[in-house]
């Protein structure tokens, strides 16, 4: 299972040093088939730890699925349409 990270650029190599891949046709972070997601919790974007109360824009998440900011309803690791490049 594939998971994209939201990863800032200062910690880039951290999350390089986790095991994190570039991917750079789509210009993100990201995970691959990995059993412990904890070190990596505050990059993944749903996760409760990256967001803030403050922060309205970006993905919605319902019972597993994501309301993309397209409007798109994905699971967290997929991409719909409009990221699909």
């Amino acid at each position: 299972m594939r998971i994209n990270l939201k990863t800032p650029f200062a910690e880039k190599e951290e999350a390089k040093a986790l095991g994190a891949r570039w991917d750079p046709k789509k210009k993100c972070w990201y995970i691959q088939n990995v059993a412990d997601l904890t070190p990596f919790a505050r990059w993944i974007t749903d996760s409760p730890a990256s967001t803030s109360p403050e922060q309205t824009t970006g993905p919605v998440v319902t019972h597993g699925a994501v309301i993309a900011g397209c409007g798109c309803k994905v699971l967290p690791w997929e991409d719909c349409e409009h990221t699909s490049a």
